[in-house]
């Protein structure tokens, strides 16, 4: 009786210890299964970078498209950017031309007639008005001094009249003055690797935050044929400054670009190599006038920089600013030679 109990005792111990012995592994199972979906659930999700970047071109182009027009003249298409909600459109002065009167394509299909309000050329800026326009979407314009070369930008225009096109590519330069080739040399330019198209000009050049940091403008050319990945936009804040003045006056009067208050073109020599520029006229009262420069007299360099040509002088006047100082070397008509010390004026007061 004793026997059989003890072995009672030990096979409802062995039960007992089995129990326990899997309800340690269902634990341990549970805790296991847990821990696994925990890990699951903590995981973050990777994202393809291109698709990220992809996503954010798609982003950018349905925020500004709106805000980009075609602009059609009788003597050809450009683009341009909506400036406000009172219909006030920004392009270039080229793409204007001689004309007064324009149609103007919205993205939606909307065309509507358009008049000009004002031109400023030596920025190659003009703004022209819509009328009876309702839901216009003006486009944010950014900071363009903030930009750096690397920066990935959008150019949205009507290239070859193939409207709402977009291109893509870098800030490859910011600050850079060309020469437009028709006697106007554009200061602070953003040079981008954005293909820059015949249409383009006056369309918006645009960063991953949607902001108009420029407004395409020329493409280099290498002879007869545009150089491939060289365009460059007029900077938003150029655009910031000028055409609010157009809109309220139709006339700039202050440009924010250094002037000496003359007027010249390049003299030759006998063998025709470029020597300086010639004074053809000079403006009373103006920064030439007050120290003493006349019409005859040539220019040859300004704070030690050689201005062969007039271009030259443009260019080297660009990335000066009105109120500064500057170190004109001068060469009379009867050959004496002086250096004047003259306080510039602004471009848009000559």
């Amino acid at each position: 009786m004793s026997t059989l109990a003890n072995d009672g005792r030990r096979r409802a111990a062995a039960v007992i210890i089995g129990s326990l012995l899997l309800g340690s592994a269902l634990t341990a199972a549970a805790l296991s299964t847990s821990s696994a979906a925990a890990t699951r659930t903590a995981t973050p999700t990777t994202i393809d970078p291109g698709v990220g970047l992809e996503r954010d071109f798609v982003r950018v182009v349905n925020a500004v498209r709106p805000s980009v027009v075609e602009i059609s003249t009788t003597e050809g298409l450009g683009s341009g950017v909506v400036y406000d909600t009172k219909g006030d459109i920004v392009t270039n002065a080229h793409v204007i031309g001689t004309a007064t009167s324009f149609t103007v394509s919205f993205s939606n299909g909307t065309r509507l007639k358009g008049r000009l309000v004002g031109t400023y050329t030596p920025d190659d800026l003009a703004v022209i008005r819509v009328s009876s326009a309702k839901g216009l979407k003006p486009a944010r314009f950014g900071n363009s001094s903030g930009l750096e070369v690397g920066d990935i930008v959008l150019a949205i225009g009507n290239p070859l009249g193939l409207s709402s096109s977009v291109t893509e590519g870098i800030v490859s330069f910011n600050g850079r003055a060309v020469s437009e080739g028709n006697g106007v040399v554009l200061p602070d330019l953003v040079q981008t690797s954005a293909a820059i198209n015949p249409g383009n000009s006056g369309g918006a050049l645009v960063d991953l935050s949607s902001r108009v940091i420029g407004i395409p403008t020329l493409a280099a050319t290498n002879g007869s044929s545009a150089a491939v990945g060289l365009g460059f936009a007029i900077p938003s804040n150029t655009v910031k400054l000028i055409a609010p003045q157009l809109i309220a006056s139709g006339k700039v009067t202050k440009a924010g670009r250094a002037a000496l208050g003359i007027s010249g073109t390049t003299a030759t020599n006998v063998s025709g190599a470029s020597i300086g520029v010639a004074v053809a006229a000079v403006q009373a009262g103006g920064p030439a006038a007050r120290v003493g420069i006349v019409v005859g007299d040539l220019i040859t360099a300004i704070n030690g920089t050689p201005t062969r040509e007039f271009t030259d002088l443009q260019t080297i006047l660009a990335g000066l600013k009105p109120g500064t100082r500057a170190s004109v070397a001068v060469t009379s008509s009867t050959g004496s030679k002086r250096t004047v010390s003259v306080v510039l004026g602004d471009l848009a007061q000559q």
